[in-house]
């Protein structure tokens, strides 16, 4: 989960905050009275997106991610690659495919605006289509109380976390 080359610090922050997102996700699941099939899934889709949006911003992730030869093209294919919200619609009957749709294409169409942006404001941009991600994803579509952590989450890591470079 963590990119070769972390430091003990960014291992031990990245776990904890997997863990501890993981057994917050699971406690709002069981309180919800979500299926356990349910339950076990949104306890690693968190622990996944809660600890990948710290390793994201790591400085071992950035080496990684930002290199040679790590094209902007790639970095894509990392965010289409995180289908977690088909997971959570396929498992959560509250949470639609709607939803997991219109967070999917946030998300992809968000980082295709970052990734295409000029690089002195990359980093505003990619602030502007998360906090705009996030406002549309959230107020568009029925979410569960249990699951708003979910766009928040899966848009730092990629957004923020993923596409953008270190400083």
């Amino acid at each position: 989960m963590v990119a070769p080359g972390a430091s003990s610090a960014e291992l031990a922050v990245s776990y904890l905050t997997a863990l501890v997102g993981a057994a917050f996700a699971v406690w709002l699941a069981v309180m919800s009275r979500f299926e356990p099939v349910a339950v076990v899934v949104l306890g690693l889709v968190a622990f996944d997106l809660f600890g990948g949006a710290v390793v994201n911003a790591t400085a071992a992730a950035k080496r990684l991610f930002h290199g040679p030869g790590r094209s902007a093209g790639k970095r894509m294919l990392f965010v289409a690659g995180n289908i977690h919200v088909f997971l959570v619609a396929l498992v959560v009957p509250g949470y639609s495919w709607l939803a997991a749709g219109l967070t999917y294409a946030m998300a992809v169409a968000g980082g295709l605006v970052v990734v295409a942006a000029p690089e002195d404001v990359r980093r505003p941009i990619a602030f502007s289509v998360t906090v705009l991600t996030i406002a549309i994803c959230l107020t568009s579509v029925t979410i569960p109380v249990a699951l708003l952590w979910l766009t928040p989450v899966l848009a730092i890591k990629l957004l923020l976390g993923h596409l953008l470079p270190g400083r």
